[in-house]
């Protein structure tokens, strides 16, 4: 961490943690498109993109927010060439393992959301281990959205309340919004209250589609393995420094 960047982390620390983010969630875009840029394979950006999510989840763990949760694999990604799926598949499980024990040392808990299939069962084995290591750590929260589509949770959430309400567990005229998150893959998460996308780009890409119904969206044009921790910072200090009204009026 260079001076500029421990100063900037410094004065977030100082700040009141109420105008700090309890949880981030993180759309993190470009790394094909950095890795073309540098005249590298697509799959080198996802690469260096891994650096980037180390620091990214060490800052939010030594800043003491709540949960971070990251944008890893969409089910729509699942379009993309063979060669560089097997090698996003490679590059979980080798982070499952190699940041084993960074995760326990930093007090991380991590949670997988998404559906399993066409995930690798040794991918998933690997998954398991970390989640159920760090199941009783206190820390931040990381939480990898892998083969995860906010539609697709809609629906899983649904086809169950159905069977509940079929079977006679719930009520029809009692089902409200709280109802539906505690269906959710994310029941008993925090909704984000900052969404961060890298690369420039002005879309949601069917990201917690339910879950961010009123976090503040911070965009900035850098691809993600370019994005540090002075990003980080940036973006938390422009959230704590937002009029967040949730369709009301302040006072």
């Amino acid at each position: 961490m260079n001076h500029t960047t421990a100063a900037t982390g410094a004065s977030l620390e100082a700040k009141n943690s109420n105008r700090n983010p309890r949880h981030i969630a993180c759309i993190m875009d470009g790394n094909g498109r950095w890795a073309q840029n540098q005249g590298l394979p697509r799959i080198e950006g996802h690469r260096r993109g891994v650096t980037s999510v180390r620091k990214t989840v060490e800052e939010c763990a030594r800043l003491g927010i709540e949960q971070l949760t990251l944008y890893c694999l969409s089910s729509e990604n699942w379009k993309r060439p063979q060669l560089e799926l097997d090698f996003l598949m490679h590059l979980l499980e080798q982070y499952m393992i190699e940041e084993r024990a960074l995760i326990m040392e930093q007090n991380i808990r991590l949670q997988v959301i998404g559906r399993r299939d066409g995930i690798p069962e040794h991918v998933q084995t690997e998954m398991n281990k970390t989640i159920e290591l760090s199941g009783d750590n206190t820390g931040t929260t990381l939480c990898l959205a892998v083969n995860y589509g906010g539609r697709g949770e809609l629906v899983d959430a649904l086809r169950q309340i159905a069977v509940d309400a079929k079977d006679g567990k719930l009520a029809p005229d009692e089902i409200t919004e709280q109802t539906i998150s505690s269906y959710l893959y994310t029941a008993g998460m925090p909704d984000p209250d900052l969404l961060i996308r890298t690369a420039g780009e002005m879309r949601i890409s069917n990201f917690l589609l339910w879950q961010i119904s009123y976090a503040e969206i911070w965009v900035t044009e850098k691809h993600w393995p370019e994005f540090r921790e002075a990003d980080l910072h940036q973006a938390i200090s422009d959230y704590a420094n937002r009029d967040r009204r949730f369709g009301g009026l302040n006072q």
